[in-house]
């Protein structure tokens, strides 16, 4: 089956796009719109079709969920709020996207199966809620509580990108000076140990060899970093490497901590908000799991769906396995006897968040004048190498 991008019209002559994927040629195209009335202008087939999520941020798909949440809440059909909603989205992306979900519900897709087209932008665990949601009869409900924990997670995001952002300037700042140090400063002091016929000491070679290569080689670096940036996304893709990557995230010096933290917090929130909304143990376990994107999580899903098939509870589960904070476990058991499991998982995981706040904040602390330091000394060390040959003719003429 082919995906193809299309233009039609309505029975009143307004002109919309989307995508369509499931049919093999544009007459079948044309049929399945002709299905729900609309009228087929052109279309072109798309190959190796991807969304492009660089044009649907986070917040807008937030908006969107928060939108069909209310309009559902407040009785209209869900084709009624998608096409509401299409109307005032600016996006024009997320416009198309919307526009192709509510004609696929019209031609007899369910909700799950008309978004699972897109999962890449709405996310597996906004899938999973949407099918919850549909089997209960709870629709606004439920997306209302994806809309909070969909907002929750963009927060997230936002805390830790915001806590790399200081590092991160400050990196690039390094970068550029010593970029500029060896185009413009080592060349002309080259120049002049060549005129005086100074011996060069090793550290100063080196440091002349590397202005050199960026000077008349620049042209090579980016297809090198080109490359491993290619390397590294294909050896991703191969489970024992992904698999040994992931360990590492959770494990790493410094960062190890908050990565464990962040797949523990996406993880068992995910699995408390789809068990509230009636969602089976395992389905809810299987759907945190992708959300939660680690191989080693995965492995522990699936000890976790063993052990509660055979009978063990929930806290019973957690509790094999380090990975989970013992805060979550004591308040997995007493959720369990109190009969209010998804309550007590979801104020265990903010007082995850909570913890991991504070962590941020000491991060940027420590990290603040390590940075500033290491950048430091490296430009104190390329000076110092620039310099050296000076110091050395220096004494002779003594």
């Amino acid at each position: 089956m082919a995906v193809f991008e299309y233009k039609a019209k309505d029975e009143l002559g307004k002109e919309f796009h989307g995508c369509y994927e499931g049919v093999s040629s544009v007459s079948d195209l044309r049929e399945e719109l002709g299905k729900i009335g609309y009228i087929l202008v052109n279309a072109r087939k798309r190959k190796g079709f991807k969304i492009d999520l660089s044009k649907v941020k986070r917040d807008e798909v937030v908006t969107f969920v928060y939108k069909f949440a209310g309009m559902c809440s407040a009785g209209l059909s869900v084709v009624q709020s998608l096409e509401t909603i299409e109307q005032q989205t600016e996006n024009k992306k997320l416009a198309g996207i919307i526009s192709d979900i509510h004609q696929n519900i019209k031609g007899g897709s369910s909700l799950k199966e008309a978004f699972e087209t897109y999962k890449d932008v709405f996310s597996d665990f906004f899938i999973g809620m949407l099918e919850a949601g549909e089997s209960s009869g709870k629709l606004g409900e439920v997306l209302q509580i994806s809309a909070e924990h969909l907002e929750k997670q963009s927060e997230t995001r936002k805390k830790v990108k915001s806590a790399f952002t200081y590092p991160t300037v400050v990196g690039i700042m390094c970068v550029i000076v010593i970029t500029c140090i060896m185009i413009f400063i080592v060349p002309v002091f080259s120049k002049l140990y060549g005129r005086l016929q100074v011996a060069l000491p090793r550290p100063t070679q080196i440091l002349i060899d590397i202005s050199m290569f960026i000077r008349y080689r620049w042209f090579i670096i980016p297809p090198v970093i080109l490359v491993i940036i290619y390397g590294a996304k294909h050896l991703l893709k191969n489970s024992y490497v992904r698999s040994k990557w992931d360990n590492f995230k959770l494990k790493m010096p410094v960062l190890g901590r908050l990565n464990r933290m962040l797949a523990v917090s996406r993880y068992i929130r995910t699995f408390a908000m789809l068990f509230s909304t009636g969602v089976s143990l395992v389905r809810a376990l299987q759907i945190s799991d992708k959300v939660a994107d680690n191989a080693r999580v995965s492995k522990i899903t699936s000890q976790l769906e063993e052990a509660i098939e055979s009978g063990e509870t929930v806290s019973d589960a957690l509790s094999k396995h380090e990975f989970f904070p013992s805060i979550i476990i004591q308040l997995a058991s007493s959720g369990e006897q109190a009969g209010q499991l998804p309550e007590m998982l979801n104020k265990g995981v903010d007082f995850i968040d909570r913890d991991i706040d504070r962590t941020i904040r000491q991060m940027l602390d420590r990290l603040e004048p390590i940075i500033t330091a290491v950048m430091g000394i490296i430009v104190g060390a390329i000076l110092m190498a620039v310099y050296l040959p000076m110091f050395d003719y220096m004494s002779h003429i003594k």
